[in-house]
């Protein structure tokens, strides 16, 4: 899976759990070894992307992980508000 269809993964995942899907943005950073995908959505939304103890925020993470999988760069998913 390329890098942008990381991105787009991300949204498809998020758009729906927010109020604000025009808001979502996400920043992406390479390195040598590693993928940073950022994710800020509205101040509104920041809630509902973490969810109850971290677990939507978890589950997010572990998708893109899965999907990034194949590539030999390490994926990490940061969530900023």
């Amino acid at each position: 899976m390329t890098d942008q269809h990381l991105e787009d993964l991300i949204v498809t995942i998020v758009a729906p759990l927010v109020d604000y899907p025009e808001d979502i943005r996400v920043i992406r950073e390479e390195t040598d070894q590693k993928i940073a995908l950022r994710l800020s959505v509205n101040k509104s939304d920041t809630g509902k992307i973490i969810g109850k103890q971290g677990r939507t925020a978890k589950a997010i993470r572990t998708v893109v992980f899965a999907a990034g999988a194949r590539s030999s760069k390490k994926v990490q998913l940061e969530i900023f508000d």
